[in-house]
């Protein structure tokens, strides 16, 4: 059997599979949309009012203060703060790699399976519509058994193999939108414990240390 005829094989089996491959990454990205919207949502934080409270403690050079109201809270910006006036007494410097090294870890948190919405997003499409083209040469297939069916059987075959694209697309357009929302909150929530890295560190200096 040439490599032609055993890819015949396996195309007339058609897009049914295709369509569950489909349904299965849809259900995956689902539950992954859901599970990120919960882990995001218990990161929120007001930067602005904790900046301002962390600042008066560290005008005191109150660390324990600080570090009790960093624990209190929630969220990036509180966790990256909190590594980072470990080091307070070692200097500004130490408290940079401090945060940065804090950060580098929380980001790798905020990321966890993100890398599978792209994925599904990027290639669903395509999974959908290589269904199509299974669904269509088992169209002209089916054709050639019954030549009397003419074209009706032809756009029947041609239609239900139409859906397997449709059906990708459903899967891939939430996929992309949530991932790029993701990142845009990821960023977000980045620049965030930034600003509050540099709340500490503009803190220390200001005290001499």
């Amino acid at each position: 059997m040439n490599i032609i005829e055993g890819f015949k094989g396996f195309a007339l089996l058609g897009a049914d599979w295709v369509m569950w491959v489909l349904v299965c990454l849809s259900l995956i990205s689902i539950s992954i949309m859901i599970e990120r919207v919960i882990y995001f949502f218990g990161k929120r934080t007001n930067i602005q009012v904790l900046g301002k409270e962390l600042a008066a403690f560290l005008k005191k050079d109150d660390f324990k203060g600080a570090r009790e109201l960093l624990d209190k809270r929630k969220g990036v910006a509180a966790e990256v703060a909190k590594a980072a006036l470990v080091e307070a007494e070692r200097g500004p410097d130490a408290v940079d790699e401090a945060a940065s090294s804090e950060l580098i870890v929380i980001k790798s948190r905020l990321e966890r399976n993100l890398a599978f919405l792209g994925t599904v997003g990027n290639n669903a499409p395509f999974i959908g519509l290589f269904g199509t083209v299974l669904g269509i040469i088992r169209a002209f297939h089916d054709l050639s058994l019954n030549a009397q069916g003419g074209a009706s059987t032809v756009m029947s075959g041609i239609s239900e193999a139409l859906v397997a694209t449709a059906i990708g697309l459903l899967v891939a357009i939430p996929a992309v939108i949530a991932f790029n929302m993701f990142q845009r909150r990821i960023k977000a929530l980045v620049g965030d414990a930034n600003a509050l890295t540099h709340t500490v560190m503009s803190g220390l200096r200001g005290n001499g240390n």
